[in-house]
């Protein structure tokens, strides 16, 4: 009897003990949380990298005011609010410096091809996002042609009517990309079912077709260009696999 007694008291004491241990956590945590809320305000905010932006836009965008916490914020619905807010933003970086400034690096898009539609051209980063507008011929942009926009809206990633056309050019936008090409891209013709057809380096007219393995045909382009004199102009056709033909001018 004695010896179930000494038992059970173990047993409680040991419950008691877990109890108390997780009561501490909590007690712990609850300072901490306390501690952040009360030491760690916002008293300036620095923004980095934006060229077309004033600072007090993109703070503006962020949501953050002076005073709020810094780090109870979230700062991935921070970043989405600029980049929702500010079209031309293509990246946002949040970071706290202690104690008491939040830092915001953003990139910006550059306008890499222009789809006119209804009068209005819709420019396009990069990215396939849709960063402004400008009325049909008041500035000369790389042009896709053949591609028809669906309910485009600025600050979104273009949808196409045509989902393959779309999805085709989305994949050839990336690569060009990766390869520090789009630069050199004057522009973008969809309109043949078959065949894209890219003007390359204001000298080259590039076919390459819709299935084709874009980044193999990439850098199969690159070493073909880099083969040619520099005053040589003309039609490179890849439509054929593992085969290209360089008709001149």
């Amino acid at each position: 009897m004695g010896r179930r007694n000494r038992r059970k008291r173990r047993s409680n004491r040991g419950r008691f003990a877990v109890l108390y241990r997780l009561l501490t956590f909590v007690v712990i945590c609850g300072a901490i949380v306390a501690a952040l809320a009360l030491f760690f305000k916002v008293e300036s905010i620095e923004v980095q990298g934006a060229e077309r932006y004033a600072q007090e836009d993109v703070v503006a965008a962020s949501g953050v005011d002076l005073g709020d916490n810094l780090f109870l914020m979230d700062k991935y619905e921070v970043a989405n609010r600029i980049r929702s807010e500010l079209s031309y933003v293509e990246t946002v970086r949040i970071v706290r410096k202690l104690p008491s400034t939040l830092c915001i690096t953003i990139t910006e898009s550059r306008v890499a091809l222009a789809v006119e539609q209804d009068e209005v051209l819709w420019l396009l980063s990069g990215a396939g996002k849709i960063v402004d507008t400008v009325t049909s011929g008041t500035r000369e942009y790389p042009a896709v042609t053949g591609l028809v926009l669906k309910e485009p809206r600025i600050g979104e990633t273009f949808r196409a009517e045509n989902e393959d056309a779309g999805r085709v050019l989305l994949d050839m936008l990336q690569r060009l990309r990766e390869k520090d090409m789009l630069k050199d891209v004057q522009a973008i013709h969809l309109e043949d079912a078959s065949v894209i057809t890219m003007r390359y380096l204001n000298r080259f007219t590039v076919q390459i077709p819709w299935n084709a393995d874009m980044d193999y045909k990439l850098n199969y382009l690159l070493a073909v260009v880099e083969r040619l004199e520099d005053n040589e102009k003309g039609t490179i056709n890849m439509t054929q696999d593992h085969k290209v033909n360089f008709i001149p001018d």
